[in-house]
């Protein structure tokens, strides 16, 4: 590969870092994963903000012994970004206000600038740039994985609300005696139903059966299991119901739905446009379909990310 110029971009999760360096054209000339330290809270978390500090210099030193010019660096991480401070709150990283930003500008010795994003919004900005939601104006990301947060395109921008927008997973849509304790503080949540983790806890709390996480409530599902269809369909009630507000609220042409349930396929897919399309009264109906960038969406968003930022600076 002939030397060119690239931005360095990782996607920061709970359990793995997905990354690479990444040229102007958005072809990817190197990509990896590392492992993600497991976070401990006797010490803030500091073992994985070390390995991401690492990575990022790492990747940095390896563009420009290939003779690449980093020319900006992106990184996203999962939680709640204060923009203004550059600080982090996640809790399955154990971090509280930690100050990201300033972290990985001290690491690095390039003069270059360093995009701190969330990881959802970050996959929604490169599904909105060259994915499945290529063309919108107003859209959502929405990825049903461990958790679940919701990256908004609303009149051709992406919505930060100075870092904290997108929480669709904390808003309360369980009521009454069903509602569960979220790890947010809240009862009730989207997030506490509808995500991956929530259908495996749901099913054992349900029948006292461990399961080895969503994908086998899914392969119940499809073998007829009660159990397993009643978890199911709480969850895809909740969607509908978040779906049919936020479409309401923003009124998107198109809804992406990614993450690890979207291995369901048509399973979940066909279900939302129905439910969806049986509650909409005067609202435009949004098309429902499935993200195509998979795992790199968010380490994709980085790059795309860290380049505008680039572009930025060359102007100024």
């Amino acid at each position: 590969m002939d030397p060119c110029e690239v931005v360095v971009a990782v996607d920061l999760g709970g359990t793995r870092m997905k990354c690479g360096l990444v040229a102007a054209d958005g072809a990817v000339l190197h990509r990896e994963t590392r492992p993600t330290p497991r976070a401990d809270a006797r010490d803030g978390g500091r073992a994985v903000l070390d390995a991401l500090l690492e990575t990022v210099v790492e990747l940095g030193q390896k563009a420009t012994a290939e003779g690449h010019r980093v020319r900006a660096i992106g990184v996203v991480v999962p939680g709640v970004i204060d923009a203004e401070h550059g600080t982090v709150g996640a809790e399955n990283l154990e971090w509280v206000g930690t100050p990201v930003l300033a972290e990985l500008k001290a690491a690095i010795t390039e003069d270059v600038p360093v995009v701190l994003a969330h990881d959802v919004r970050a996959g929604g900005y490169a599904e909105f740039r060259q994915g499945a939601l290529a063309g919108t104006t107003n859209s959502m990301f929405l990825p049903l994985g461990t958790g679940i947060a919701a990256a908004m395109i609303v009149d051709g921008s992406l919505v930060s609300g100075d870092g904290y927008a997108g929480e669709l997973g904390h808003s309360k849509f369980i009521h009454g005696d069903a509602a569960e304790l979220c790890a947010c503080g809240q009862w009730g949540c989207l997030e506490t139903v509808a995500s991956a983790a929530a259908l495996a806890r749901r099913y054992a709390a349900r029948t006292g059966r461990t399961v080895d996480g969503a994908r086998e409530v899914m392969e119940l599902l499809a073998s007829g299991d009660p159990d397993a269809a009643q978890v199911w369909q709480d969850a895809l009630t909740a969607l509908v119901d978040a779906l049919v507000l936020y479409t309401t609220l923003v009124a998107p042409t198109r809804i992406a739905i990614g993450g690890g349930l979207i291995g369901a396929g048509e399973t979940l897919l066909q279900p939302l446009r129905e439910g969806v399309h049986a509650r909409l009264t005067f609202q435009r109906e949004p098309e429902i379909v499935a993200a195509v960038l998979g795992e790199e969406a968010g380490m994709l968003g980085a790059a795309q990310m860290a380049w505008d930022r680039a572009h930025e600076e060359e102007t100024v």
